[in-house]
């Protein structure tokens, strides 16, 4: 297959039968394939070989079908407004689905070739309580995995069983990154997998505390969902069907705290930045990039936007993503080499690649989980040092509408949210913007007590509400705008 390749393909020129499996990877959806694998796929063009990837589908048969078709091998597509570079990554060596085969994924985690584990599994796959940082003690996956892992269920039971099996076995210890949007992401993903082993194993949670490593990392790069239109445009142009396409931007950055409890690759030399803090960067991220991307998300498909790149050609957008970024940039503590200005020049430009594509729908997901991290702690931190928040107030207010179901235009749309449910019931029978804002305050797993019970928070939620739900986004940007212009 790879000999028949268009020119122009950058294709695998190693070999790929003599390729070890160093990596398990759960979570194995687009976002992975263009960013931790492309790394891993430059370390095995580089010589070393220790670096293939097995992947975990935690729930869908969905990559494993269209991989295992065409032998793992897929298209990285690179676009940059008219420019397009294509790459066929070979470093994914297998993709397992966890609820069919749940020993072979903890035989993969116990292979002592294995030294990495990644994830990319959202922020609702760690289960975690957001109000106490702990697992979720009401979830029925957690509680069955807490009290059996002879097939488990959630990624952190994977986790203990894998590194179980490696204990038994007299293996060396893991090393294991989170590579989600979560703050301090290596330890709340450390605080689950002891958690999960305590309940099974005293020595066994011991023996992890001392001997494995999980690292804080930081991971960016945009890579919108691909669509089938996509996939007919490619096998159009190249006589190729590819079902795992994936799209994505040339922008690639991966910061990884420098600690690790055995083998890896040389990280620095595949462009990955070592540091012995990764918190200022993920903030930076978190509160700008991701801070934007729900903004634009929630206002946007109010208004009837849905790519990102036509929210900010239009000059009210721009303008509202300029004054969130000003509120939420005075939070931060920018580490050395990070230029603010330089970073939020480079993140509109990245936000205007109008060949990405990226669907404000798409962002809009299980927002329940992002706003703590991206909206919530800019603000916090705001109130702290007797700042205004009106952009900040308004994307949250916008996230709050988005609970209706519908647009500005009166479209309906089904809301994609591990915590659909509780919303729904919470808003039930609330009408004024005063009660939905009410009725959302008081779920701590989205939002903390000094936030909720914060009366200047409140008013300004209700006011931002009122205004989405009176006048529409579009009047309540151009609203914001102008205040902010004045």
């Amino acid at each position: 297959m790879l000999a028949t390749l268009p020119v122009g393909i950058v294709r695998p020129d190693y070999d790929r039968t003599k390729v070890r499996r160093g990596v398990v990877h759960l979570g194995i959806g687009a976002f992975h394939r263009a960013h931790q694998a492309a790394v891993f796929e430059a370390a095995l063009a580089s010589g070393d070989l220790r670096w293939g990837v097995t992947g975990v589908s935690l729930r869908s048969t969905k990559v494993r079908d269209q991989l295992t078709a065409q032998d793992g091998l897929y298209t990285m597509l690179v676009r940059d407004g008219a420019q397009v570079a294509a790459q066929v990554i070979g470093a994914v060596r297998e993709v397992l689905v966890a609820p069919e085969n749940p020993a072979a994924v903890v035989a993969a985690l116990a292979d002592p070739d294995v030294h990495l584990v990644t994830l990319t599994v959202t922020e609702k796959g760690y289960k975690l309580d957001r109000a106490t940082g702990r697992l979720q003690g009401d979830d029925a996956e957690v509680a069955a995995d807490l009290t059996d892992l002879a097939a488990p269920l959630t990624a952190p039971g994977f986790l203990v069983a894998g590194l179980r099996a490696r204990r038994a076995a007299g293996r060396p210890p893991l090393t294991i990154l989170s590579c989600d949007n979560l703050p301090h992401n290596g330890s709340l993903l450390r605080a689950a997998v002891l958690a999960m082993a305590a309940a099974h194993d005293p020595a066994l949670h011991d023996w992890i505390a001392e001997s494995c490593a999980f690292p804080a990392t930081m991971v960016d790069r945009i890579v919108p969902a691909t669509t089938p239109a996509d996939v007919a445009a490619w096998q159009l142009q190249t006589s190729l069907e590819d079902q795992a396409l994936v799209k994505t931007e040339p922008f690639l950055q991966w910061v990884v705290e420098d600690r690790f409890c055995g083998p890896r690759p040389d990280l620095t030399a595949l462009g990955v930045q070592l540091t012995d803090t990764v918190a200022p960067w993920e903030e930076a991220k978190l509160r700008l990039l991701n801070g934007a991307h729900s903004a634009i998300s929630y206002l946007g498909g109010l208004a009837g936007f849905e790519v990102v790149h036509e929210f900010v050609a239009l000059e009210t957008g721009r303008a509202v993503v300029e004054a969130l970024w000003a509120e939420s940039a005075a939070t931060l503590t920018p580490p050395a080499g990070l230029d603010l200005v330089d970073y939020r020049r480079a993140l509109m430009a990245r936000f205007a690649n109008a060949a990405l594509r990226h669907r404000t729908r798409q962002i809009a997901q299980d927002g329940s989980q992002k706003l703590p991290q991206r909206l919530v702690a800019p603000i916090l931190a705001r109130r702290t040092a007797g700042q205004e928040f009106d952009a900040l107030a308004l994307a949250v207010a916008g996230w709050m509408r988005w609970q209706d179901g519908r647009d500005d235009a009166g479209g309906s749309f089904a809301i994609e949210d591990p915590l659909a449910d509780r919303l729904t019931c919470a808003l039930a029978g609330s009408t004024t913007a005063g009660e939905k804002v009410a009725a959302l305050l008081a779920i701590d797993a989205i939002f903390p007590a000094d936030f909720a019970g914060d009366p200047v928070v409140g008013e300004r939620l209700r006011y931002w509400l009122d205004r989405l739900d009176r006048e529409g986004a579009m009047k309540a940007m151009r609203q914001l705008t102008a205040r902010v212009s004045d």
